[in-house]
C-alpha cells in the first residue's frame, strides 16, 4: 500500500502551525435527501449531461466505527462548482491502505467513513469552467482530490507535498463545506473532485485495470523513476502484493533485474511470471544473506511493522531503499548496526503528482501493463479486507461499482 490516507485540518493560505500539527497528528506516514431540482433527482446522475444545481445524492459502502467493518449507507456531496468534474463511479480498487484509515490504525478517525482512493469512471458533469473534461469521458481519480495550486510543490506537479498543508485526500479528509464534514471516497456511486485531479484513461486500457494503477501503481512508479532504473540494474522488490506486484511489472519492462523477496512462497511461481528473474522466500533474515550487498536500488511494499534494517543491507553501498509500505502507526523497526553495513540511503515516498499519475497510467496503456486483479461485488468487501490482511489476496481486488 501507498503512503497515502492522510487526514489534514484545513488550512488556511498562510499555512498555520495549529493546522500543521493536526496534519502531523492524523497523518499515516492520506442519511440523504437528494436535492436536486428535476426529475433527475430520482434517478442519481447518470448520464446526467447538465450541471446539477444542488447538494448531490451518493450512495456507498462506509464505516461506523474503528472496527473498519463496512455497510450500506445514503449521504450526500456538496453541489458541483465551477471547476468541478462530477464522476459515475464503475470500478474502485481496495487498497491496504483503506484498512489501515478505516480501522483507525493511523491515527483518530471520523465516521461514517467511506474508503476509496483507486476510483475509475465516466464523467458525468462538469461545472462551467472546466474545458478539459466532458461528459462521458472515462477518467479515473486517485488518492488526492485538491490542493492549494499555489505553491510551488503544487504548481510543479508534486500535489501530496503541497507546502501549506492542503493536500486534500480523497476521504477522511476534514472540510466543513462538506455535508458528512469529510471527504468520502470511493466505495460509492459517484465522486466530485476538482477538474485538475482527474486523470484521463486511455481507451486500450479497461477501467478496471486501470483503478489499481493510480494508487499501487504510481507509488511505485515514482520512486522507480526517481531512482533512474534502466536496463541491467539490479532491483529489489520486497513483498509481492497488490503494491508489489505492480513494481515487479514496472521494472521488469524498463530492463531492469528484479528480485523479489516474498513470504508467501504459493506466490513465487505467479512472480516470475510478472517478470522477475529471482524470487527469494523470507523465512527468517538468514534468507536473506547469500544477497548481501548485491542490489543497485531496493523498494519495500511491506505494511506491517517489520525490521527493515535487515533488507536494507540487500542494497549495495550508497544505494537507495525506498519504504512505501505504511504499518499500523507508521512504525518500523530498525536496526542501526545493519544500517551501518553499507551506508545505504534510506527514504520514503508517498504517491505521485497528479502529471505523473497521468504518465504512469499512458505508460502502462502502451506497454500492456496491468495489474492481476479479482473483481468483487461491493457486500464482499469486508472478506476481501480480511483476505488482504492475511495475504491471500491474488493480488489486487477490484470492486465493481454497479453491485452497490
Amino acid at each position: 500500500m501507498g503512503l497515502i490516507g492522510m487526514c489534514t485540518e484545513k488550512c488556511d493560505s498562510q499555512g498555520e502551525g495549529t493546522s500543521r500539527r493536526r496534519f502531523l497528528q492524523h497523518a499515516g506516514v492520506v442519511g440523504a435527501g437528494l436535492m436536486l431540482a428535476g426529475p433527475m433527482s430520482a434517478l442519481g446522475l447518470s448520464n446526467q449531461s447538465t450541471e446539477p444545481r444542488g447538494k448531490i445524492a451518493s450512495r456507498g459502502y462506509a464505516a461506523r466505527n474503528n472496527s473498519g467493518v463496512l455497510s450500506p449507507w445514503e449521504f450526500q456531496r456538496r453541489a458541483l462548482r465551477e471547476d468541478d468534474v462530477l464522476v459515475d463511479i464503475k470500478y474502485c480498487g481496495v487498497c491496504h491502505s483503506d484498512i489501515h484509515k478505516l480501522r483507525g490504525e493511523w491515527g483518530e478517525e471520523k465516521y461514517p467513513q467511506v474508503p476509496g482512493h483507486e476510483i475509475t469512471g465516466i464523467v458525468a458533469s462538469v461545472g462551467s469552467k472546466v474545458t478539459k473534461f466532458k461528459p462521458g469521458d472515462r477518467v479515473g481519480v486517485g488518492p488526492m482530490v485538491d490542493s492549494c495550486g499555489q505553491c510551488d510543490n503544487c504548481k510543479n506537479g508534486l500535489e501530496q507535498h503541497c507546502q501549506r498543508w492542503q493536500t486534500k485526500f480523497t476521504y477522511g479528509f476534514p472540510d466543513d463545506s462538506l455535508p458528512t464534514g469529510i471527504t468520502q471516497g470511493g466505495y460509492s456511486i459517484n465522486v466530485l473532485v476538482k477538474d485538475r485531479f482527474v486523470i484521463r484513461i486511455p481507451d486500450r486500457m479497461r477501467l478496471q485495470d486501470a483503478a489499481p494503477l493510480l494508487c499501487a501503481g504510481i507509488t511505485t512508479y515514482s520512486p522507480l523513476m526517481r531512482e533512474s532504473i534502466k536496463e541491467g540494474d539490479k532491483v529489489g522488490v520486497v513483498g509481492i502484493g497488490g503494491l508489489g506486484h505492480v513494481a515487479v511489472k514496472l521494472a521488469a519492462s524498463k530492463g531492469a533485474e528484479v528480485h523479489a523477496f516474498t513470504s508467501t512462497e504459493p506466490k513465487v511461481d505467479d512472480i516470475r511470471a510478472f517478470g522477475a528473474k529471482n524470487v527469494v522466500v523470507v523465512r527468517t533474515p538468514r534468507d536473506l544473506g547469500p544477497h548481501f550487498g548485491s542490489l543497485d536500488y531496493c523498494i519495500s511494499t511491506i505494511p506491517v511493522d517489520y525490521n527493515i534494517g535487515y533488507y536494507a543491507t540487500l542494497v549495495r553501498p550508497f544505494g537507495s531503499f525506498t519504504q512505501v509500505g505504511m504499518p499500523k502507526e507508521g512504525k518500523l523497526t530498525l536496526q542501526h548496526f545493519m544500517m551501518t553495513r553499507n551506508r545505504v540511503n534510506l527514504n520514503g515516498s508517498m504517491i505521485g503528482g497528479i502529471p505523473e499519475t497521468q504518465e504512469v497510467i499512458d505508460y502502462c496503456a502502451r506497454n500492456n501493463i496491468k495489474p492481476d486483479i479479482e473483481i468483487i461485488s461491493a457486500e464482499q468487501t469486508n472478506d476481501a479486507w480480511n483476505a488482504v490482511v492475511d495475504k491471500k489476496a491474488r493480488y489486487r481486488y477490484v470492486i465493481d461499482i454497479s453491485t452497490i
